[in-house]
């Protein structure tokens, strides 16, 4: 279990020299058997030991000094419902959170949207950080998708492993820049049905599989 700590840590230092985060905002989890590790609320990153990463329970008790993530809500709900989740990771990334707090569901400007399982980037609605009804929307938003906006709040994404949690928050922040500036000229000329369709199926045997 230490070592899975120790890779949450160092994923969670990783961050912000990534641009996904600044100063305590954000929050990470990785599967842990039954259970799940989670970064604490309201510690610095690069400060955080061993013995400052909770172990949660899906019933939401924790073992630890420390309280987790005032967002573990969220991260419970992908875990119990989403056996392939491995890894959460929820950002306040500055290109994902200005497009979130226009309520903009990113659309098939690009192909790479496909990646994260749909033809589209959903936004959830908006809910107060925390609670019940945040996790309820976020969930409904990663529908068979491997991210989401918060409306007004960031971004959201689950992963087979940290790995792959950290890879998708770093490309989803890319496509929201790339989305952005594409708008500062003009309508992007989005992807058709079928075009997408075609791109979804050329990732079911994408990469190393």
């Amino acid at each position: 279990m230490n070592d899975l700590r120790r890779e949450l840590i160092a994923k969670a230092c990783a961050m912000q020299p990534a641009g996904l985060n600044k100063g305590t905002s954000g929050n990470l989890s990785v599967r842990c058997g039954d259970d799940f590790l989670i970064t604490p609320t309201g510690l610095p990153y690069a400060a955080l030991s061993l013995d400052d990463i909770p172990l949660m329970a899906l019933d939401g008790s924790w073992q630890g000094p420390r309280k987790p993530s005032s967002e573990w809500r969220f991260h419970r709900d992908l875990y119990a419902s989403r056996p392939e989740v491995g890894a959460v990771l929820h950002a306040h990334s500055p290109f994902a959170v200005s497009l979130a707090c226009l309520r903009r569901e990113i659309p098939p400007f690009h192909y790479m949207i496909a990646r994260f399982g749909g033809t589209t980037i959903r936004c959830a609605d908006y809910a107060i950080f925390g609670s019940e009804a945040l996790s309820t929307v976020a969930l409904q938003a990663m529908h068979e998708r491997k991210a989401c906006l918060l409306a007004n709040h960031g971004l959201l994404v689950a992963g087979r492993d940290l790995d792959e949690a950290f890879a998708l928050a770093v490309e989803l922040e890319e496509l929201c820049e790339q989305y952005w500036r594409a708008c500062q000229l003009g309508a992007p000329i989005l992807l058709d049905a079928a075009e997408m369709a075609a791109v979804l199926e050329q990732f079911k045997g994408y990469g190393q599989q």
